[in-house]
């Protein structure tokens, strides 16, 4: 793995922000940025016994209209980042399964919120599925980033908190940026609802695991003005509120999500719905199939 950054790129509104984000990105790290078209025709034509298919593509399609979409973009981008390499790359394949693929090889994958593009319109519906099975941390650039807020990480306590963490007080440390650490723990409901078990505290041998990772971080970088909330909370609305005044918010993949762990799990899968900045997702290390 090195740390190239991928941005998953179809021309629409969306994919100039993940560009733009990428290029941000590339300018603190000294990574190479390579905008990626995946062109999934004709996989994505519909058997003609089902619904009526379009008619065909022409064969100059790719050097005709993408092509010259990639090279403005890739021209755009180095007239703004002129200290960043880019590239650009067309595959021919469905455009998750070519991110996945890719990520294996790069430091970051990097994709838009939405996506409205008259040319495709792919990389809107592929954000669940490539946050959930990429190999490396996976970026989803949507709502509006805080300049000046914190970089917000939520922990639970799986195996991926301690890359979570990490990931997150690296995007701190490089971007100056006070670190906010959130673990909430799911209030208690049905037959113990508004009983004594309804405490709405965090004892402290619940919270012995998680004030050892952050004790770790604290050590790791020493330099870094950390701040910890222990919440009794349903860690999506807590972190969704945490993301309106943040600059980027970090959270786990959450593999064991549905459909096998090809989309992530329920509180990575709300956030990449309701964010309201840039949203990163971070694999478990020994997670990865």
């Amino acid at each position: 793995m090195n740390n190239n950054i991928i941005v998953g790129y179809d021309g629409s509104p969306s994919a100039h922000a993940a560009t733009t984000w990428a290029l941000e990105e590339a300018t603190r790290t000294g990574a190479a940025v390579e905008l990626l078209y995946a062109d999934r025709y004709p996989l994505w034509q519909p058997a003609a016994s089902m619904v009526p298919s379009p008619g065909g593509r022409p064969e100059s399609y790719v050097r005709e209209v993408i092509d010259p979409m990639l090279d403005r973009a890739a021209t755009a981008a180095r007239q703004s980042h002129p200290l960043v390499t880019v590239t650009t790359a067309t595959v021919r394949a469905h455009p998750a399964a070519a991110l996945v693929e890719r990520s294996a090889e790069a430091g970051l994958v990097v994709l838009g919120g939405h996506s409205h593009s008259a040319l495709t319109g792919l990389f809107g519906s592929v954000t669940g599925p490539v946050s959930a099975r990429a190999h490396c941390p996976v970026v989803v650039v949507r709502g509006q980033s805080a300049p000046d807020g914190p970089v917000v990480a939520g922990v639970d306590d799986t195996a991926s908190a301690t890359a979570v963490l990490t990931f997150a007080a690296d995007q701190a440390a490089a971007r100056k940026a006070p670190l906010h650490v959130i673990r909430a723990w799911q209030p208690v409901s049905g037959l113990w609802e508004r009983t004594p078990m309804d405490t709405h505290t965090v004892t402290t041998a619940e919270r012995e695991p998680f004030d050892t990772l952050v004790t770790l971080i604290r050590d790791d970088y020493p330099d870094l003005d950390i701040e910890v909330h222990a919440v009794v909370d349903h860690p999506a609305e807590a972190l969704t509120r945490a993301g309106t005044t943040a600059q980027l918010l970090v959270v786990g993949a959450q593999r064991h999500g549905s459909l096998h762990g090809l989309l992530p799990g329920s509180v990575s899968r709300h956030l990449l719905h309701h964010a309201g900045c840039p949203l990163a997702v971070v694999p478990d290390p020994l997670g990865q199939s």
